[in-house]
């Protein structure tokens, strides 16, 4: 048995105190209740050290009178001496007893922490849906282990969606290298100037839309860290700067952008911020009818909000459309002018910014999405910016 465990310590605790409380109980016993030597005195036991013949047998009753008192100190000091060894002996035995409990009782109180235990070491990428489950009060280790299993729920979820995001990114980095290998060997075979010129925009284009996707994956990698020199930043500042970078592809769809935007502080890195708003815009565009409009708003109760017209989209797949590779439209990931990466770009940098990330389908089509930023505060009275995007 090693000494160093917790069952060994709490072994320890339990019959050290056990010990001490009945030891101290008796001795306090013996010092309180002093024998008394005096009239009618049956002796029970022997009375141990006192010379033979001094006291007669056990069971049989004397008097002491006035002349006695040489008898009865000698009695006295025997039943003292009787109940100071019996005294040491219950001590001794109950402290052996108190051990002995004690591990029994540790081992019982430990049995759900050697359950957890088990379960972590058996747990790996293959069996995660494995649960401890456990059963009995609702105590700290029935909490204990009801935390553990909601933590590997969390990691369950957090592996199907990297093997999911796997699986994706390998189609759409394939894609666009099977339309190049198919533009360079069959168009190619027997070239023209018509088809050379033709498979070169269509090699740019292929070229393009991969360079694309490789940013998006980099730019979801780097918002999903946490702010490495976060700093003091005006979500209105960042709102207009979104919405002028994206002035000419809004004037282009023929789309409008509207803005109500009143000065909100908030901590964290203006440049994933700024990215964050940029591609609600962008989404809100892209995925709007010709006349149609977004509106970015800015509030210390909401945050950023950007809502914009457009085809109806079901409300059982909004939740869906911040996967990666997810496209509004397409039940699955396919090819396409998008990565599908820019709704999973905000939920990464919503989520590293501890950002409360909230999704609606509009009544009437297109989509509402607001992302309140932890201690967000209005500065001065309302004095932003109102109507038309830059």
């Amino acid at each position: 048995m090693r000494l160093t465990t917790v069952r060994a310590r709490l072994t320890a605790l339990y019959a050290g105190l056990f010990t001490a409380t009945t030891t101290t109980v008796l001795v306090a016993v013996n010092l309180l209740l002093p024998p008394k030597i005096g009239g009618e005195v049956r002796l029970v036991h022997p009375a141990g050290d006192v010379p033979p013949g001094a006291l007669p047998p056990a069971g049989e009753s004397i008097r002491l009178g006035p002349g006695g008192a040489e008898s009865g100190h000698a009695l006295q000091i025997a039943v003292r001496e009787h109940q100071w060894t019996a005294t040491w002996i219950a001590a001794a035995a109950l402290a052996v007893l108190s051990a002995l409990v004690g591990w029994w009782v540790a081992g019982r109180v430990l049995r759900p922490v050697h359950r957890i235990t088990a379960t972590a070491r058996r747990l790996s990428l293959s069996n995660l849906h494995e649960r401890i489950a456990l059963a009995g009060p609702q105590d700290e280790l029935r909490e204990l282990a009801d935390t553990f299993d909601e933590m590997l729920d969390r990691l369950e979820r957090a592996a199907d969606s990297q093997r999911r995001f796997a699986a994706n990114a390998s189609h759409e980095l394939r894609t666009p290298l099977a339309v190049q290998r198919v533009a360079i060997e069959v168009g190619l075979a027997d070239p023209t100037p018509e088809k050379v010129a033709r498979i070169r925009r269509e090699l740019l284009d292929t070229n393009l839309r991969t360079e694309r996707l490789i940013e998006g994956l980099m730019t979801l990698a780097r918002g999903e860290r946490s702010p490495e020199e976060p700093s003091l930043v005006d979500l209105a500042e960042l709102a207009y700067e979104a919405a002028d970078q994206h002035r000419d592809v809004a004037a282009a769809a023929g789309v409008t952008v509207r803005l109500d935007l009143v000065p909100v502080e908030t901590v964290g890195d203006p440049v994933m911020i700024t990215r964050l708003i940029g591609n609600l815009v962008h989404n809100g565009i892209r995925y709007n009818h010709e006349g149609g409009r977004v509106t970015v708003r800015t509030s210390p109760v909401h945050g950023v909000t950007v809502s914009n017209t457009g085809p109806p989209v079901p409300a059982e797949r909004v939740g869906e459309l911040f996967e990666p590779f997810r496209r509004s439209g397409a039940p699955r990931t396919g090819t396409g002018p998008s990565a599908g990466l820019g709704l999973s770009i905000v939920s990464a940098i919503s989520e590293a910014h501890r950002a409360a990330l909230r999704a609606e389908a509009g009544p009437e089509g297109g989509l509402t999405v607001a992302v309140r930023f932890p201690a967000a505060t209005a500065v001065g009275p309302p004095r932003g910016r109102t109507g038309e995007g830059p």
